[in-house]
């Protein structure tokens, strides 16, 4: 790995006598995390403050009799992006995070058909694997991967820039690159270009639920998700992704960041349409600029006066098209299932049917795809001795009226136990030392997510790019966004860049250097501070 040189500019005598500029983050999810290294770096003052009693918000652990689980993401994706950003405040990722790059990466058993596909990043191995459930589509195989090379190429400086309004897309000139994203093709329809096989499209569209959406609507661009898979790998970090986010707060705190858990927002201050700080139980706290890293519409909903907002009104966001939601199982066992690959996904026998009731009937499914981690085999500090945690992620209908999960939570996790079994964990039920069951229910209530949808607004063409609530928030004065419900959208790797992006535009907003922030990884950065 390359050395990383930080080299901080001298402070000159104005800036000697300014006191720094302070910022308030709501939320110490991954994105508020980020941006506290990058505004911290460039001489801010910087304190976060966060409702629950650990960081890491949706990306924080479950810690119970011996047993971590990850409470959401669990795969670790493109880490070039965190990568970059460790290095800009002289620190190396690799050492301070250690991981393990997965392989194979993730098995998906096919209830259509039958069959199973053991995904690796071995290109060579992986496209024999793929010619034995069709192969014209083996031969495809490295061809969408080079495709998809040169389309993230093509469109990373989108998912790097801010989309403050609609002149944005043509001074990007978006336009020249239409042909190539296909905006009016859906990541099946993309696929369709490349693989014959459903069962191939659909091991290389599930990433499509990283977004909470199918991928016959999921826009074309992101087959992109799984080529990252390939090119960069799927990496366990050890103590989950949970430890991600534990690391980036203990780093921040080395650098002088004040981290208060425990301290949930009552109320948001203004000045006018300008936010001037929060009020807690504990007090005031205020601050010359806000960072919301909490869910954007419980947010906007019950912290900020509907008269304040001129484009994202209560009205409308209840408008909005929002992602599904997850039923999540986190079980502590006995035993290992050395026989199970770290991650796993099951895809129902009536896969589309199981998505038109996710997202249009807004029912269960009986037969219903899920996903499982099984990861004390590769990471052994998850269990005690000799035990295992399993975590099972099944994706439901986001909150609705269809579905009362005060009277159906029981059935459906009985039924998700009898799913499992499809994986050979015939046995499981009496295994179960620990178990924590979590609902849309749950995660509205307990989590103050927005109709408990987990990836926050979903990703059509009506919702991406400045049609997205933006990084320097439009409808506030000095509010900024960083997390899945900005620019450019959900998933880890675009939530840590949404942090670069807003701490860019703020820096900006208060006269600070930039430039330092686009250091390539494996370049020196030279950090101008003051």
């Amino acid at each position: 790995m390359a050395t990383t040189t930080i080299l901080k500019a001298p402070l000159t005598k104005s800036k000697q006598k300014r006191k720094p500029e302070s910022v308030l983050i709501v939320g110490a999810g991954p994105g508020g995390l980020a941006a506290a290294l990058l505004l911290k770096q460039a001489g801010l003052r910087v304190k976060i403050i966060e409702r629950m009693p650990r960081v890491g918000g949706r990306c924080s652990a479950i810690e119970e009799q011996g047993f971590r689980f990850d409470l959401g993401p669990t795969f670790f994706l493109y880490p070039r992006v965190l990568e970059r950003i460790f290095q800009v405040i002289g620190r190396n990722l690799w050492d301070e995070i250690p991981m393990v790059r997965l392989d194979p990466q993730y098995r998906v058993l096919f209830g259509t058909t039958g069959g199973q596909l053991d995904c690796t990043p071995d290109l060579t191995r992986m496209a024999a694997e793929v010619a034995k459930l069709n192969p014209t589509d083996g031969a495809n195989v490295k061809k969408f991967i080079l495709d998809n090379r040169v389309k993230l190429e093509k469109f990373r400086p989108a998912l790097e820039s801010p989309f403050l309004g609609w002149k944005d897309l043509i001074s990007w000139e978006l336009i020249k690159l239409l042909p190539m994203l296909r905006p009016w093709a859906s990541v099946d329809g993309e696929l369709q270009r490349y693989f014959q096989d459903p069962r191939t499209r659909l091991a290389f569209s599930f990433q499509s639920k990283y977004l909470g959406m199918s991928p016959f609507n999921c826009p074309s661009l992101f087959s992109i998700l799984s080529y990252l898979e390939y090119d960069f790998g799927v990496w366990h970090p050890y103590g989950g992704c949970s430890a991600v986010s534990e690391g980036m707060a203990r780093i921040a705190q080395e650098l002088g960041v004040e981290i208060e858990l425990n301290e949930s927002v009552e109320e948001i201050l203004f000045d006018g349409r300008k936010a001037v700080g929060v009020r807690t139980e504990s007090g005031e706290h205020r601050a010359d600029a806000l960072i919301l890293n909490s869910d954007f519409a419980n947010t906007m909903t019950k912290l900020v006066p509907n008269h304040l907002r001129r484009r994202w009104t209560d009205e409308k966001l209840a408008k909005k098209k929002y992602s599904c939601s997850t039923f999540m199982l986190y079980l502590g066992i006995d035993g290992v299932y050395d026989q199970l690959p770290h991650h796993t996904i099951y895809t129902s026998e009536n896969y589309l049917q199981n998505l038109d009731d996710i997202e249009k009937n807004h029912s269960l499914t009986e037969d219903t795809s899920f996903y499982i981690q099984n990861a004390s085999p590769t990471d052994p500090s998850m269990a005690p001795k000799g035990m295992s945690t399993i975590y099972c992620l099944v994706p439901v209908t986001h909150q609705h009226p269809n579905v009362s999960w005060a009277e159906q939570r029981q059935n459906y996790r009985d039924n998700v136990i009898r799913q499992m079994a499809k994986l050979g964990m015939k046995d499981i039920e009496k295994r179960i030392r620990f178990e924590k069951v979590l609902t849309p229910a749950n995660w509205e209530h307990d989590h103050e997510v927005y109709k408990g949808a987990t990836f926050n607004l979903a990703h059509n063409l009506g919702q991406m790019l400045h049609l997205r609530p933006r990084n320097r928030f439009e409808d506030l004065e000095q509010v900024y966004l960083v997390g899945g419900g900005t620019h450019p959208g959900s998933g880890l790797p675009v939530i840590y860049e949404s942090a670069r992006i807003t701490a860019r535009l703020l820096l900006q907003d208060f006269g600070r250097d930039v430039a330092w922030l686009d250091a390539e990884a494996g370049t020196p950065a030279k950090v101008a501070v003051g």
